[in-house]
């Protein structure tokens, strides 16, 4: 019952807003009464004029608004409605209120009545919620059943352009904007009015009237036996049939329940394609045109026994119910997906204030800190510009002791260095004497020996020059302290003959040097001579004497001359001439 007052109240919305002339939201109370009265005449509900009295005695004056109607309406009209009224009648008497202010004066390629079917046809697919609206969905849904119903090809393209250009600010279509885009041929390009309004009537029959399938078949008579052409409506719950598809002669009905069956036949009496329609009391005969509408009415006749075994309602119903459960699932997850991101910004903004709290906080201590570094550091580079001033000082004073010793150290060391040098040169030049390959040795020696002495002499050289230019610079720089230093001039000059001496005995003994190596190179050349000399009478007399060679590594032998004078080939060869 839930769902046939919602159906009722969205006519009945219709024809109040079209009552309230000047958009206020509210209406006369003599303009109630006759809607009220209307109401109860197609509805079949007995009107009570008192109780629309007594319900409104404190408001004799005035406009009533759809508020204050509502509790009316529901408790003495709505809730003593029987499912035994004309809908057709309810919803034109409806229309008939609204239609002159609402439809467009625009021409239309649908008549007057095309659009009262459109207007009902909205009701029942538009949203439960007001101002009533129909969805794009079910815009869609409509269009794809009228476009059908046409035969033509659904343009699924040019529907999405047009939801595209869709205004961003609606939810949906109102009634008569739903007539005006139907009623313009934009979605039916192509067609004629005739099949456009029958196309209307098929959706209309199916939606509204619940028609589930209508066609000519011949029934056979339960009296006569005869055969005779009748058109046939199928609804939720029964079968009519007419004398013609006007539904002016109406010939009996066929009423279904979960108990009837229908069973195909075979052919008889020149009669094709039958079936048969057993119920409680009667069975039924009926023959179709061929055998593709036989089997279409045994399975749609088949479909609606099981609905009705199932208490389900027809399909279009299930149908436009599963689309709006959808609708709402699908709304819900969407405000919960809405609900989610407004929480995960306001987190995300929240994280962010902590964000921008704590860099704040970071930058000031960052502040302090580097406020603090600077001071540190200029107090470091003041600490360290006046050690480094000390440590420069100290460092001069420390490295003029340091030359000083290590003037003193060298000259010692150069010292000590000569003398080992000239006692390694006698014992060269005395085991050079014995060895020609020691005599090679020791002349590299020598040799080396004079390089190094001549290095001394050139950085002997170069110091008394270093040490005269610094005369010449002390003497330059100022004549204040040329009494201070003439002392140490002195001094110096006295070091430079000394050294100057030192250089002429390095010089003698580097001629002595020369000298001794002459004279030993020469004995070198002498012990040369002798020992070629020598080899030479070893070679002729070799039995004679022999030279000391290093000894084989094979085993020794021992002879009358002595161990190791013969070697084993030289032994056996001389036992040959023996």
């Amino acid at each position: 019952m839930g769902g046939l007052k919602d159906e009722l109240l969205k006519a009945i919305w219709h024809a109040f807003t079209a009552l309230d002339l000047d958009h206020s939201g509210k209406v006369s109370k003599s303009q109630l009464k006759v809607l009220s009265h209307n109401l109860c005449t197609v509805l079949k509900v007995p009107h009570d004029p008192v109780a629309l009295e007594e319900h409104f005695r404190d408001d004799d004056e005035g406009p009533v608004s759809n508020q204050g109607y509502m509790p009316y309406l529901n408790k003495f009209i709505l809730e003593k409605v029987q499912d035994n009224f004309d809908k057709i009648e309810f919803n034109r008497m409806c229309w008939t209120l609204c239609v002159k202010k609402n439809l467009t004066k625009s021409p239309l390629l649908i008549n007057e009545e095309d659009a009262f079917k459109v207007w009902v046809i909205f009701n029942f697919l538009s949203e439960d919620k007001y101002p009533l609206i129909i969805v794009p969905e079910e815009i869609e849904y409509l269009l794809k059943k009228l476009t059908e119903a046409m035969g033509g090809g659904w343009q699924q393209e040019q529907f999405e352009h047009y939801k595209i250009n869709f205004d961003d600010n609606k939810d949906g279509l109102s009634a008569w904007e739903l007539i005006e885009l139907i009623g313009n041929g934009q979605f039916s390009k192509g067609m004629d009015r005739q099949t456009v309004s029958m196309a209307i009537n098929e959706v209309f029959n199916e939606l509204i009237l619940d028609v589930l399938k209508q066609g000519y078949m011949m029934k056979k008579g339960h009296r006569r036996k005869n055969w005779t052409e009748r058109w046939f409506v199928l609804k939720p719950n029964i079968i009519s049939y007419y004398v013609s598809e006007d539904l002016k002669d109406k010939k009996g009905d066929i009423l279904l329940d979960e108990n009837c069956c229908v069973e195909s036949l075979p052919d008889k009496d020149g009669k094709k394609c039958l079936f048969l329609i057993k119920c409680f009391d009667k069975t039924f005969e009926i023959s179709a045109s061929d055998k593709k509408k036989k089997q279409e009415w045994i399975q749609a006749i088949h479909s609606t026994i099981h609905l009705l075994k199932l208490g389900s309602p027809p399909p279009h119903k299930e149908a436009r119910q599963r689309r709006k459960e959808l609708r709402k699932k699908l709304l819900a997850e969407q405000e919960e997906l809405e609900r989610q991101m407004k929480e995960l910004q306001a987190a995300n903004e929240s994280k962010q204030q902590e964000l921008e709290t704590v860099r704040k906080k970071l930058e000031e201590a960052a502040s302090r800190a580097a406020e603090e570094e600077k001071k540190r550091l200029q107090t470091q580079v003041e600490l360290q510009t006046r050690f480094s001033t000390e440590l420069e000082r100290e460092k001069l004073i420390r490295q003029q002791m340091e030359e000083q010793v290590a003037q003193k150290s060298s000259e010692l060391e150069q010292y000590l260095q000569r003398v080992r040098e000239l006692e390694d040169m006698y014992l060269k030049l005395q085991e050079a004497l014995e060895d020609e390959r020691q005599a090679r040795q020791d002349e590299e020696m020598v040799r080396k020996l004079q390089a190094r002495l001549l290095e001394e002499e050139s950085s002997k050289r170069a110091e008394l020059e270093k040490w005269h230019l610094a005369q010449q610079q002390a003497i330059q720089t100022t004549e204040a302290e040329k009494q201070e230093l003439e002392h140490q001039r002195v001094m110096k000059e006295q070091a430079l003959q000394e050294a100057m001496a030192q250089l002429e005995q390095l010089e003698l003994e580097r001629k002595q040097a020369l000298e001794q190596y002459e004279g030993v190179k020469k004995k070198l050349e002498m012990a040369t001579n002798k020992t070629k000399s020598w080899k030479d009478k070893v070679a002729h007399h070799e039995g004679l004497i022999r030279l000391i060679e290093p000894g084989s590594k094979n085993p020794h032998l021992i002879t009358n001359w002595g161990p190791a004078a013969f070697t084993q080939a030289e032994l056996e060869e001389r036992e040959k001439n023996w």
